[in-house]
């Protein structure tokens, strides 16, 4: 019979009763520190007023901006305006030529002296409105001498002097002369009326030779230049965009949830990254009627109350918008917060014994964070050092 080597079964009984020994040890050194509270530092909550802000964003744009057109058709003469110079109201930026409009008022004035001679009148008495014509001093005059010798004849009759067909011949003479009569006083009042009908004509000549001087509707900028001299324009084609840079208007849309909070004259401050570091001021003028059913937002519109040199139409802004003042909120230092795993934890302490309470990220200001006040009321003690070591129920001695 064959002995068997016990000594792999006696070194495999000494490792085992000695890893048996070392975990036993570890578990008691476990227990013991599990016991011991962590020593922390401490912190109260506190109560603060704040305003209520959101974000939102906005776009400049100029007061004014309108593409001056021509009036008329023609070429042009000649342009007075270019790209980025400024122009103020009424001063000539292009011209178109005139010949061809000053032919039609020589026309129509030719027109209206023909028309004043039918009536007697001379060219500087256009003014004038006569009451009577040679025509109708002519049909006067027949129409008195016809009616006394019809008189004659109705009393001629009378007496038997004359025939009855002498009477009625007289009678229709006299219908005659005054059919003549009311046909010269009708010839005056259609020449008065023509007449008027060709200062309209002189004035409409006259306007059109005026729009081929185009001018500047206010005071303003040139954005783009459309047309040069020389070019042959039609009726209204656009010559430049002129824009007003000032008061420049601020428009935003406001979300849903502030949509029954903004009103008129409210302030809004607002920043713009092509000048870091600067804060603007505007006033709300403008307030849309009706949400954008898309959006849910409401459009409103503000002035800025400075000029803001620096300020360009077209810039992109943000803007700061209040929506609630003097809210009552709960803060505890920043260094309370503990975030892990996209979570974000407070250890409140109560009785020497930590609670550990999950909450939103709220804001932070002025090293201070807003939390819930269920979490953390006001005067509740808060732990803000060795978050990581603190789990919920464990032991804590703490210090302020």
């Amino acid at each position: 019979m064959k002995k068997r080597n016990i000594l792999p079964v006696l070194a495999a009984a000494v490792l085992a009763a000695c890893g048996s020994a070392q975990k036993q040890s570890t578990a008691a050194a476990a227990t013991k520190t599990a016991a011991e509270p962590v020593e922390v530092r401490l912190a109260v909550a506190e109560t603060r007023k704040v305003e209520r802000a959101i974000n939102v964003t906005g776009t400049l744009h100029p007061d004014e901006s309108v593409a001056v057109s021509s009036e008329v058709a023609g070429r042009v003469v000649s342009m007075h305006a270019d790209y980025g110079q400024s122009v103020k109201k009424g001063e000539v930026i292009a011209e178109i030529d005139k010949q061809e409009y000053q032919i039609q008022i020589d026309r129509t004035r030719a027109a209206m002296a023909q028309a004043l001679a039918r009536i007697g009148l001379r060219p500087e008495q256009e003014n004038e409105t006569p009451s009577t014509t040679p025509a109708i001093r002519q049909a006067k005059a027949q129409y008195e001498d016809m009616r006394a010798k019809f008189e004659s004849a109705e009393q001629l009759l009378k007496t038997g002097d004359i025939a009855r067909e002498r009477y009625t011949e007289a009678e229709k003479a006299l219908a005659a002369r005054k059919a003549s009569l009311d046909a010269a006083e009708d010839d005056l009042r259609m020449q008065l009326a023509n007449l008027q009908s060709l200062r309209a004509e002189r004035r409409l000549a006259e306007k059109r030779l005026r729009d081929t001087t185009i001018r500047a509707p206010f005071d303003g900028s040139v954005q783009e230049k459309m047309v040069s001299a020389g070019q042959y324009l039609k009726e209204n084609t656009p010559l430049v965009r002129l824009v007003k840079s000032w008061p420049l208007r601020l428009r935003l849309d406001v979300p849903e949830v502030a949509a029954g909070v903004i009103r008129i004259g409210d302030r809004l401050s607002f920043t713009t990254e092509a000048i870091p570091g600067k804060q603007f001021a505007a006033v709300v003028r403008e307030l849309n009627p009706s949400l954008d059913s898309r959006s849910r937002s409401l459009n409103a519109e503000a002035r800025l109350l400075d000029s803001g040199a620096e300020l360009r139409p077209g810039m992109f802004v943000q803007i700061r918008l209040v929506i609630q003042k003097d809210v009552e909120i709960v803060v505890v230092p920043k260094e309370a917060l503990y975030q892990v795993a996209g979570l974000t934890k407070l250890f409140t302490v109560q009785d020497g014994k930590a609670r550990e309470h999950r909450i939103p990220a709220g804001a932070t200001q002025d090293g201070w964070a807003e939390v819930p006040r269920e979490a953390a009321p006001p005067g509740a003690t808060v732990a803000v050092e060795k978050l990581a070591q603190l789990t919920d129920g464990a032991l804590v001695k703490g210090r302020m």
